[in-house]
This record gives C-alpha cells, structure tokens and sequence, in this order.
C-alpha cells in the first residue's frame, strides 16, 4: 500500500447540531455499535456527526444489542503499538485501541456506526467563552484510576503539560502550539520545557487552571473553535505524577478505563484485565463485556487472518485491530466461502485519503501538474491495490468524513487517465518535461503499483524513473531530507474529522518539510490562512476553509486518488466488530464474546 503518514455551551443546554453537521461514510456491518444489526456487506449509510449534549455525555454507554459478559478476546496483530504513553500515542490505531485503559476529556460515542462526541471525563464539550479564547471543562464525580484513587483536575493538568517534555515530539503537537499561541512545536517548547519547569504560564498567569479538583480552565492566546475535537485526543489524558515512569510509561500506562494492563511484553504480548474501580455509570463510550483481552504480536498477517477465519485454535475467540486489514490475499477465499465472508467487516477508514503528491518546488509549472492528474491511471492502479475494498476513487483534496465535507471535480477525468488530454497540457508547459522521479517504499504490492504509474507516463511521453527504497530511507529522504524526488504517494488523515487541520497545517508555505510534504505556495492561501485561523466560531472557519480548499486545488499541488477504506476480520464467536468510524480500525472497548 502507499506510505501511510500518521501523522459549547452551558451544560444545561443542546449544542445545536448544525454546528458540525456533515455527510459522514461509515462502516454499518456487524454489530455496529450498540443495537447493531448486519448491513449488507460494502453497503454504507449516509451520516451525521453530531455534538452530544451534557445528556449524552454521563454514561453509561448504550448497550450493545445481543451483548454478554465473560471470556477472553484474543487480538492477533503483526507488530506492537509503537507507544501507549498516552502523550505519545498519534495513530488512529493506537487511538482506538487505547480506549481499553484510557479516558480523555472528550471522546467519540458510536451508536449503530454513528458518532457523537460527547465529554468522556468531562461532564460536556467544554464551555467556550472570550472568543474562544478560554475553554471550562467539569470533570465528572466517580471517576478513579485502577487503585481507587480519584482522577482530578490537576492530573489532566499534568498530562497535558507533558507534552512539551523532550521526547514527547512523536505526539499531537495541539496542545502545546494552541497554549502558547506558537506556529510549531519548535517555537512552543522553547516558552516552556514540562512539568520540570513548574506549571505553564503565559501572560504572567498559568495557562491551565485548576480552581478545585474537578475544574479546568484553559486559557489559550488566540480563539480555538476545535477543542472539543482536540480533546479526544490520547495526548487530552490524565497521568498521575507519582505514577509518571518516564520512559516506562510507554509500556504499561496507568489505567482510568474498563481495563487494566497486566502485563505487556513489548513486540511479543500484552494481557488487559477488568479495571475494577471503572464505572460504567461514567463513561458513555465504552463497555466491559469481557474479562480479559489478549494481544499476541508478530503473526503474520496473512497466518492471523487464516486463523480468525477458520476458526483455528483460539481464531474463532479473536479479531484483529491492525490498521492494513485483512491481507489481500484472503479476499478472494473470504469472497468465495459464504461463512468466512460473514466475518469480514469493511467499511471506510476514518478520514484517511490517499493522493500522488508533487513535489511543487522540483515540479513547480501548474501545467505539468495538471498532465499529471489527467495521465493517472486510478483504476488500474486501485486494482493492484485489492479493487475497490482498497477505498473509493477520489476527487477533493479532503475526505467525505470531514464535517461540511463539498463534492466537487475540478478537472474531471476518466478513472483510467485521458492521455490525450495529458499531452495537451504537455505541449502547455514552460519548458519541456521528459523526466521525472516517483519514490516508493519497496514491497511487491508498490513495486506493481510503481510500473502501472511508469507505464501510463510513458504512454504521455515521460520517463518515470522509479526508485524503490527501504521505509526507514523512504521517511528520512522524502520528509526529512533533501526528498530529490518529483512524486510519491501517501496515506494521511486530519487528526478529527473537521478542516481545522487540513489545509492549515499542510499546505502553509511557511511550514516545514514534515508538514507541507509538497512544498506548496501560493502567497494569497498563506494570507487566507493566517486571517481564518483568527475565526473563532467553528461553523464559520468550517466553511471558509472548505472554500479555501479549491483555491488550493486549482494548483493541482496533489493528484486525489482514494478516500481510504479497509476490511477486517473476526471469529466467528466475536460480536460487536465494527470499523470504527473515526478510528478506522475495529474498535476493542465494544466487543463481546456470543458464548463466554
């Protein structure tokens, strides 16, 4: 697959869902969420994200229908998450899948496949005031870590204030960047150090209150429309500085969720058990169904997928929670066996899109950009991917996850590529373009997707010379280095499904390499950007910013080719498997053994 980057109001009262309303497609197959009935498999619905009300944020959870306690789910995956710190944790995976042990301030409620946000910790979304320059959040009474002590105020203080410690560079940068009012971490980290430092203060006063052990109060520089979606973040967790082990943190994180980690044996096992101090009556997110979940580690994907769907040892008690899915090549024994095609869950990946990036800088002439887009073959290429299971073929820069998400085609094309008009624009160009590079991370399924490319660009009279490289190589040269390439392709995703963190933080020329990939700019977007980041109410920079993205389109600096899907598999005695519908990924905290 191409390199995957991974990168309110008064309690009282409704937060008006036009606020986020949006077209959302989701996975509704097996179980999905609580009341769950079977779709049809590849059918989806369409949806809306809606903000919950104080209501809906007190818990417990809805019920998943058919649900019962008892048993052991075993979660086979190839490879350990790279952390569980929860300040580090930056993979929709790891997300979903670290909702077993941890709670954040808000988080998403998924119902028949449905979200809603809604507070986790938090009595609501937090209480914006000042423009969005201050955020109020109330804790909720009872909630306990996994002795018994409560959970307050100044440990999500605390966590929070981790962030900016050496070393938590790996995680969102949000927090940091929006309290200190900084463009980049960089800039953040040099105003403050972490909890070494004492507490965060800016403008002489601490930018994160703690009034009394249940109130937050955050103070931020400049107005903030999404914190409530930047609270659902793992980095928005609580941690107990007694418990703070430093580096050993990252492998067994102290639990406030149902669950608690027993033991974790880095790249080879991890146990979870029931978190007796959790209270469901709290938390409307998650459920404790079973007692224990096992994760096994280093099973190739192809061998776990077999024996989850033949049932094989413990494979009718297990799932899988990795975000590459079923190994395509058990696509076409599940599509041919009625059985194992029931236990294939699918449905879209979060709103994670998949584009050939250009290299603006090395391919700086806006009508060689555009031959590019009309000579890509998305269809063949998709085909080399696993068909249309690979994703939806696409044509705006961000996904119809996003909240206010707009269809648009602004140079429409055959799936297959126009060569003919390729060409047209060819003869367009400043100076001529015979040659180009296209970088990959080398695997059997790039190397073919690198000679579809190869082929239709000759077709156009370019010589795409393909250079294959190890994945360590593909992160360091094309994002960290020099990147001597003119295209690649990559998988990414916004952090929550609105555009707040789409076009600011990729596309920005003032941006670094990391950030803006394609090296974009274009001085009227920077000014646009600059002047929406200062729109405080979330509707209206919602708006702007989905109008902004044509504007950038127009350039062509990317060529849109998939909004990402995914399939995954579970036992057959696993129930409440679903992809979940920010995530991406089956979601553990919803899952039940059918005979315990």
């Amino acid at each position: 697959m191409p390199r995957t980057n991974r990168r309110p109001h008064p309690a009282a009262r409704a937060v008006p869902a036009i606020l986020v309303s949006a077209a959302l497609l989701c996975s509704c197959s097996a179980g999905a969420g609580a009341g769950g009935a079977k779709a049809e498999h590849g059918k989806e619905a369409k949806l809306s994200a809606l903000l919950g009300t104080a209501q809906d944020s007190a818990g417990p959870a809805p019920a998943v229908s058919g649900a019962r306690s008892g048993g052991t789910v075993h979660i086979l995956n190839p490879t350990d998450a790279p952390h569980l710190d929860p300040q580090k944790v930056y993979s929709g995976e790891t997300f979903n899948t670290s909702l077993l042990w941890g709670r954040q301030l808000t988080q998403y409620q998924v119902v028949d496949g449905k979200p809603k946000l809604v507070g986790d910790l938090a009595t609501d979304l937090g209480r914006p005031s000042d423009g969005g320059r201050t955020w109020t959040f109330t804790l909720k009474k009872g909630i306990a870590w996994e002795d018994g002590k409560p959970v307050t105020a100044a440990h999500v203080k605390y966590g929070i204030e981790r962030t900016f410690a050496p070393g938590f560079e790996v995680g969102p940068s949000y927090w940091p960047m929006w309290l200190t009012g900084s463009d980049d971490l960089t800039a953040a980290v040099k105003k403050y150090r972490g909890p070494k430092d004492g507490h965060l203060k800016v403008g002489g006063r601490d930018a994160i209150e703690t009034p009394d052990d249940r109130t937050l109060v955050f103070h931020f520089p400049k107005p903030q429309s999404d914190v409530s979606f930047m609270a659902t973040q793992s980095a928005s967790s609580p941690v107990r500085p007694d418990k703070d082990t430093g580096t050993r943190y990252d492998v067994k994180p102290f639990a406030t969720g149902p669950y608690r980690i027993v033991e974790h044996r880095q790249n080879h096992s991890m146990t979870l058990e029931r978190n007796p101090h959790w209270k469901a009556e709290t938390d409307p997110i998650r459920h404790q169904y079973v007692d224990r979940f096992e994760f096994i580690f280093g099973k190739k994907a192809v061998n776990s997928g077999q024996e989850i769907l033949t049932g094989r040892g413990d494979g009718a008690d297990s799932t899988s929670t990795d975000r590459d899915g079923l190994a395509p090549e058990l696509f076409a024994e599940a599509e041919r066996d009625p059985k194992k095609k029931d236990l294939v869950v699918g449905g879209r990946r979060g709103a994670y899109t998949t584009a050939l990036r250009i290299k603006n800088t090395r391919v700086p002439d806006p009508a060689v950009r555009k031959a590019i887009h009309y000579l890509f073959p998305r269809r063949q290429i998709r085909q080399v991917l696993g068909g249309p299971r690979a994703g939806d073929l696409a044509t705006t820069l961000s996904s119809p996850a996003v909240a206010g998400w707009r269809a648009y085609d602004l140079y429409p094309v055959a799936p297959t590529g126009d060569i003919a008009k390729a060409k047209e624009y060819l003869r367009k160009a400043k100076k001529p373009v015979t040659r180009l590079t296209y970088a990959y991370e080398s695997t059997p399924v790039n190397d073919r997707v690198a000679q579809v490319l190869a082929d239709a660009f000759r077709e156009a009279g370019i010589e795409l010379v393909r250079k294959p490289l190890s994945e360590a190589a593909f992160f360091d040269q094309v994002f960290r280095g020099p990147a001597p390439y003119d295209l690649w392709m990559n998988t990414t995703s916004v952090n929550w499904p609105t555009a707040g963190t789409l076009l600011p933080e990729s596309f920005h020329s003032e941006l670094d390499a990391l950030s803006n990939e394609t090296r974009y700019r274009n001085p009227h977007v920077d000014r646009e950007l600059e002047r929406i980041a200062g729109i405080g109410d979330l509707r209206n920079k919602t708006a702007e910013l989905l109008e902004l993205e044509q504007t950038v389109m127009k350039d062509v600096p990317v060529v849109p080719f998939l909004n990402a899907r995914t399939a995954q598999a579970h036992g057959a005695n696993v129930g409440g498997a679903f992809i979940h519908p920010i995530y991406g990924t089956i979601s553990p905290a919803w899952l039940y053994l059918k005979k315990a």
